[in-house]
């Protein structure tokens, strides 16, 4: 077995501790990402980190400064511009499709995530909540049946699921995705021309109400 195969599902998973410490804030934006001492914290060796970081710099999560470390991306208004702008195309197609394709089994396993969302949402369980919510959309995906869109959602599912990490007021975003359940059972694409822009307009505001704490904390 080559060396590669040997580190490559380790990276895989330092991978998902590094996305999830970023998507959850404990990673800050602008942090430094130094190889030596993320292998150190995850007790991994250097180069399934390096390989990670890798992934995590094709997703936009990460940047890589020349002849520099890597560090936490910021994003500011117009990159968050950029995602939205994205999102509503796709999104759009994905919600409708999924509208038009779904199963009974699919419908019931996405009324279940959105429970989880619901009752963490709740409970204030905020980590729960915005995991279950990025479940939501998962599901979404797998519903439309297109595997070409899922290709692009996994491309950009980084960018996604960290701007869905910015929503403060779980309540509202879990009550958005009900509506959109609500549209998708009843197979009425048609109402997804006035919620996925809605959606992703609330996605929009708390982003750039998050970043400008941020910026006021920073000073």
């Amino acid at each position: 077995m080559s060396e590669k195969q040997d580190f490559e599902p380790e990276a895989v998973r330092v991978a998902e501790q590094l996305r999830s410490a970023i998507i959850d804030g404990l990673k800050l934006p602008g942090s430094k990402l130094i190889e030596r001492e993320v292998a150190a914290e995850l007790g991994v060796s250097r180069l399934p980190v390096r390989e990670a970081l890798k992934v995590l710099i094709s997703e936009g999560l990460v940047l890589q400064r020349p002849r520099s470390c890597a560090t936490v991306r910021e994003f500011k208004a117009a990159d968050i511009a950029d995602v939205i702008e994205v999102r509503v195309a796709l999104e759009l197609m994905t919600f409708k499709l999924a509208a038009q394709r779904y199963t009974r089994q699919s419908l019931s396993d996405l009324r279940e995530v959105l429970d989880e969302e619901i009752d963490s949402a709740r409970s204030g369980d905020a980590v729960v909540s915005r995991r279950a919510g990025a479940r939501f959309h998962d599901l979404v995906n797998s519903m439309a049946g297109n595997e070409l869109l899922c290709e692009l959602h996994r491309s950009l599912g980084g960018r996604m699921r960290w701007l869905m990490a910015q929503h403060d007021d779980l309540m509202q975003m879990a009550l958005e995705h009900e509506r959109l359940y609500e549209a998708i059972a009843a197979r009425d694409a048609a109402a997804m021309d006035e919620l996925i822009p809605e959606h992703l307009e609330t996605s929009r505001a708390s982003a750039n109400a998050r970043q400008a704490k941020v910026a006021v904390g920073a000073h």
